[in-house]
């Protein structure tokens, strides 16, 4: 160009060619074959950069990359439970003492054998397929518990709920001044109503004093669900995948060490925005 011009400047592009449509087809035909292929092996298989499949997948053809969730079906008698639920804890909210002194509390398991990584797999298409997928069971585990709080995660404990009730939450903290979310298990719900008159929010039967009633089948009103254990499985389960327990749980308390004071308040914004949605 400066043997031609004896200028150094920067033509003006005319643009990369279009990809040809041969080469669209072949892509749409590869994804419909195979929903849940990578953008990454499509493009070994048909020799095409990866960036040129992800471009084809969105702007070409409008694939989007559909996550799996887990869900739970509402029945109609829990649209109302739901929404009088959404509306006190809100009201609640309002209070900067109940929201600094609110904690959500859960257990997970954790299996040797992995576990679907919703974040990693995704199905192309131009709907949502809906999908399920087959987990391996009775590979060895670990049941973790975790709290979280506007400003702190409590954990991880491996230990049961009930045990941690007795041996950490009630040692480590003023009883008149938390709540949780108890498991529905008749011991915990007699230790609670016992311990923890009117401060426990859960799932409640008729004898039960708790200060709300809990939503039944509600997974995406609970940090704990829609956010902690899908972050530390994410970091949890990636190749090579733990060959013991003790590694496992190693690799479980470096997952939770990773989540600090602002990704927590993050969460709190989303919990707000979780029970705006549901109003």
């Amino acid at each position: 160009q400066f043997k031609d011009t004896g200028c150094l400047c920067k033509r003006s592009s005319t643009g990369r060619p279009n990809v040809p449509d041969e080469t669209v087809e072949r892509v749409r035909e590869s994804f419909v074959r195979s929903p849940q292929k990578s953008t990454v092996r499509a493009s070994r298989e048909l020799g095409l950069p990866q960036q040129i499949v992800w471009k084809i997948l969105r702007r070409r053809l409008h694939f989007k990359p559909h996550r799996l969730q887990l869900l739970q079906q509402l029945k109609p008698e829990d649209y109302g439970r739901h929404l009088e639920f959404c509306v006190t804890m809100q009201q609640a909210l309002e209070d900067e003492d109940f929201a600094s002194k609110l904690i959500f509390s859960d257990e997970a398991t954790f299996r040797l054998s992995g576990k679907v990584n919703r974040h990693n797999v995704k199905l192309w298409g131009t709907e949502n397929p809906r999908a399920i997928v087959t987990l391996e069971r009775d590979s060895p585990k670990l049941n973790v518990f975790c709290a979280l709080s506007q400003t702190n995660l409590y954990g991880p404990f491996f230990f049961s709920y009930l045990d941690m009730l007795q041996l950490w939450l009630f040692r480590g903290f003023c009883l008149p001044t938390r709540r949780g979310t108890p498991h529905w298990n008749i011991d915990v719900r007699r230790y609670l109503n016992n311990e923890l008159r009117h401060r426990w929010i859960g799932r409640v039967g008729e004898a039960d004093v708790a200060l709300f009633a809990w939503p039944p089948r509600s997974p995406d009103l609970t940090p704990c669900d829609f956010y902690l254990w899908g972050y530390i499985k994410d970091r949890l389960y990636i190749t090579p995948l733990a060959r013991t327990l003790v590694e496992l749980r190693e690799r479980i308390d470096a997952a939770v060490m990773t989540i600090d004071r602002m990704m927590l308040q993050n969460v709190w914004n989303e919990l707000d925005c979780g029970l705006d949605c549901v109003v």
